[in-house]
């Protein structure tokens, strides 16, 4: 609901207002402030009481409610800071007083309007809450009275069309299932809408095997309206009709005792279908299977990750589908269009490339499989719907949008704006984790508890998604632990992009401009969030003057996401409520000096060339701000610094200014700044680091001056930093045999809630290794271009305590040695360019998930083999992805 996400915009606005050290608000400002502020606190929670609504019941007058309140918050906040941005920009010149108030705040004239508006608030508030109290049931299309929620397949087996790709989840699910040892009880698959978990569950049910297997089976299709007393019956109806109708008006307790003694000692197999709830499951195993379970298996197939984990054995886990690959996806589009005829020659080149677009998902390529069979078969036409002159495409993600939408409205009220966001990136963009995070609480989504920060919250609402399969890992990513960050990048499938667009669009969340045409105008009007996908249209004048007369007051970010621009264009500076401004894919010639004009600003990213100006300071709101340059690589040169006035600006989070060091504080300091990336060994004074004592992550770039003396030095400060959890620290240009670069202790030891450490190219001994594996709290290691040197690395027994993700990249190292007890917890294992290493000793514990050698020495392929068979054949459960990829190959070999 879009509701929510603008209250929790405002909620954040007059938070900082009422908490800033830098505005004074002068009477009766506050009183107006707080009676705005105690409504949009009620709002919320009242927002929120949705979320544990009935989902039978009608939203047709909540979605309208919802959009007034909408509205009306949307008013209020522009009425709100455009009177701000007036008086804060009149008095930008004016000095700072003593005790360093800058800006006076009178909202006096607007008071009558606010107040207003704060009481059409309260009534509307008063609505939603009626309807939430008194709900419509909402009427069912296909509502046959007392017909049960039940889809038996036993009669139906044989009648559906065979199922295409997806093998090794067909015969790992049966292993399971022909399992005797208690553990695979139930076996959850999980996986996003229409990726063909119950095409899956349905083949392995009407497999001979199996019905040879089981005495009994049955398939209830739970869904999200569900009540255990109609999932008994319908177990029942599958296992002992005659009885249904005997039993049906019996108490729940009851229906379960005599379905529980039906099937006692005999084999069983039960689906359930669709579960949204873990609560179906809990329920249903305390009234089957709560003391034994009597020789039966639970297949369960859900969209939600949490539903399956609830479900399954933490030692068994849950079965994750995964996308069809490029020939599956073709089979399957082929079998669809053609059935039992040959593909036509000059078609099957094409048809691979139609099957290609629909990324994976069984439901898009039968979706564009049914309209394909029923157009001209010659390749002009097909040709035209790779190239998507037509509308095939369109029509297949607008008919399967019915299927993947109930993901959507299922999520919380505080995860839609965060999924909708996702939609703001171009179509299959790779989003990086580190940007969607800050961005999002640029924008004041998510509302941390209080022991959380903004980052963490975001974290977190991005974990949920991913669990939710609406946001998908890109390779190279892992979850291989729950509170962790090992999450590096994500994307949203293209078919679940239209979904966000489509409720972008309706919601008013966001509006895309990739294009110059007749319908340019067409919903622009009085946008919060404007995305550019092709950076050109702002060099178009009439483009460039729609997007400012169209949007000057209203919107709060300009998103620039087209193929990177070399060229400066004009950006359209003009719309002075921005607190959002993206543009780090535009260069610019020198520091657009009208961008110290957007107050409202909270984060800023740019590209450019120039040097920062002094009067950056007067964006007082910025939290993130991020300068890259057109030219990342430079010769040696003066040293460049930020203007002393970066240190004015008390709420800056995340600070990121390619190039430009930090210069000494003065006393002053930075007590938000949590993210400091791209400095220079110049910004790790000890003067420095005491001004930011609150840093998490720091970021270092050395560049090792061939008179430069003890380059590293700095290390040693970094004790001073008792909060930071990542660190990476690079030499651009390593010397890689200089002894110089050895300093005593390559990190001190009292970096005790470090979590991330990334190094390259610093020449350290492999000695110095037994400091960086005593640090307890470590759960990523990255280790590039010979951060470390030497043949020989042996881990010690409890080293590494935590650490789960280590990557050795480009290293001269010759022999490896894992012994008993060291790395106890690492689940991924990435070994990369590493062409001198021959032997690997130990073992890796048990919880080893994923294994990928790149371009190293074949023996390390022979080495890991080995390990894995002499230690993890006989573990039941052991099943980790392993992958090689040699490019003198180019091919990838799976163990």
């Amino acid at each position: 609901m879009a509701a929510y996400a603008s209250v929790i915009s405002l909620k954040h606005t007059i938070k900082r207002l009422l908490n800033s050290s830098e505005i004074l608000l002068l009477p009766p400002s506050p009183e107006i402030i707080e009676s705005a502020s105690n409504e949009l606190q009620s709002l919320r929670k009242t927002l929120i009481r949705l979320d544990r609504g009935s989902k039978s019941s009608s939203r047709k007058k909540i979605n309208a409610l919802d959009e007034q309140i909408r509205e009306a918050v949307c008013k209020l906040e522009d009425l709100l800071e455009s009177h701000l941005s007036n008086q804060i920009l009149s008095q930008s010149e004016e000095e700072i007083t003593e005790d360093g108030i800058q800006f006076s705040i009178d909202l006096q004239e607007s008071e009558h309007e606010i107040l207003c508006l704060v009481e059409a608030l309260k009534e509307m508030e008063l609505d939603y809450i009626k309807e939430l109290d008194n709900p419509e049931v909402e009427e069912e299309e296909d509502d046959d009275g007392d017909e049960l929620v039940v889809s038996t397949r036993i009669d139906s087996c044989g009648n559906e069309s065979k199922m295409i790709g997806l093998s090794d989840k067909f015969l790992e699910i049966k292993d399971r299932l022909k399992r005797v040892d208690g553990l695979h009880l139930v076996t959850p698959i999980t996986g996003m809408a229409g990726i063909g978990k119950t095409t899956l569950a349905n083949e392995i049910f009407c497999d001979l095997d199996i019905s040879e297997q089981f005495d009994l089976r049955a398939w209830v299709a739970v869904s999200r309206k569900w009540q255990l007393k109609e999932i008994l019956l319908a177990i029942l109806a599958q296992v002992d009709a005659d009885m249904v109708e005997m039993i049906m008006d019996e108490e729940v307790k009851n229906i379960g005792d005599y379905l529980k003694e039906s099937l006692k000692g005999k084999r069983h197999l039960i689906v359930l279908d669709d579960v949204w709830d873990k609560q179906v499951w809990d329920e249903l195993k305390n009234s089957l299977f709560k003391d034994d379970n009597n020789g039966g298996k639970i297949l369960i197939t859900t969209r939600l990750d949490q539903v399956g984990r609830g479900a399954s054995n933490p030692v068994s886990g849950i079965v994750k589908m995964r996308l069809l690959n490029k020939e599956e996806s073709w089979d399957l589009l082929r079998e669809k269009v053609f059935g039992e005829e040959l593909c036509p020659y000059q078609l099957e080149k094409i048809g691979m490339k139609i099957a290609e677009k629909c990324e994976g998902l069984p439901l898009m390529i039968v979706a564009v499989a049914n309209l394909l069979r029923g157009e001209e078969r010659n390749p002009e036409y097909w040709n035209d719907v790779v190239e998507k002159k037509n509308s095939v495409f369109m029509d297949a993600y607008g008919a399967i949008s019915k299927v993947l939408y109930p993901s959507f409205e299922y999520l919380a009220q505080v995860l839609r704006p965060c999924f909708l966001y996702m939609g703001v990136f171009p179509q299959g963009y790779e989003i990086l984790k580190s940007k969607v995070v800050i961005m999002w609480a640029a924008e004041g989504f998510p509302e941390p508890l209080g022991w959380q920060t903004a980052n963490d919250y975001s974290e977190q609402c991005l974990r949920a998604l991913i669990y939710n399969n609406l946001v998908l890992l890109r390779n190279g990513s892992t979850t291989w632990n729950f509170t962790s960050s090992g999450v590096k990048s994500c994307l949203v499938h293209t078919s679940v992009w239209h979904v966000c667009r489509r409720e972008a669009k309706r919601n008013k969340f966001f509006h895309i401009l990739d294009k110059c045409g007749d319908d340019l105008e067409d919903g622009i009007e009085g946008q919060r969030r404007l995305s550019i996908h092709n950076n050109i249209l702002f060099g178009i004048k009439d483009v460039h003057n729609l997007i400012e007369d169209s949007c000057a007051s209203t919107a709060r970010s300009l998103l620039c996401f087209g193929p990177y621009c070399r060229y400066q264009v004009p950006v359209c500076f003009g719309l002075r409520m921005l607190r959002v401004l993206d543009a780090l894919t535009i260069r610019f010639y020198e520091f657009p000096i009208e961008v110290v004009k957007l107050v409202q600003l909270r984060y800023l990213g740019l590209t450019c060339d120039g040097n920062l100006p002094s009067s950056i300071s007067k964006l007082w709101n910025l939290q993130f701000l991020i300068v890259f340059r057109h030219l990342s690589i430079k010769p040696f040169e003066a040293p460049s610094y930020m203007p002393m006035e970066i240190w004015d600006m008390k709420e800056l989070k995340h600070l990121q200014i390619m190039g430009s060091d930090l210069r000494d504080p003065c006393g002053a300091s930075l007590p938000n700044l949590s993210t400091l990336l791209d400095v220079s060994a110049l910004s790790c004074r000890e003067a420095v680091f005491e001004a930011i004592p609150n840093l998490r992550k720091l970021g270092v770039q050395i560049e090792s001056e061939p008179d430069a003396a003890e380059p590293l030095s700095f290390l040693d400060r970094i004790s001073n930093l008792k909060k930071l959890q990542i660190l990476k620290c690079v030499v651009v240009n390593p010397d890689i045999m200089s002894a110089l670069l050895l300093p005593p202790d390559p990190l001190p030891t009292s970096l005790s809630v470090l979590k991330k450490l990334h190094l390259g190219g610093l020449g350290y001994s492999w000695e110095h290794m037994s400091v960086i594996g005593s640090l307890p709290n470590l759960e990523v290691l990255k280790l590039r271009c010979y951060a470390f040197q030497g043949p020989t690395w042996i881990i010690e027994e409890k080293r590494f305590p935590k650490l789960g993700y280590l990557v050795i990249e480009d290293t001269d190292l010759v022999q490896w040695e894992v012994r008993e007890g060291g790395c106890p917890k690492l689940y991924s294992l990435s070994i990369k360019h590493c062409h001198l290493l021959e032997e690997i000793h130990g073992r890796f514990g048990h919880n080893i998930g994923k294994i990928e050698v790149v371009d190293s020495n074949p023996s390390v392929e022979t080495c890991l083999k080995q390990i894995i068979n002499a230690y993890y054949s006989q573990l039941e459960f052991y099943d980790p992805s392993i992958c090689f990829h040699y490019s003198w190959v180019d091919k990838k070999l799976k163990s």
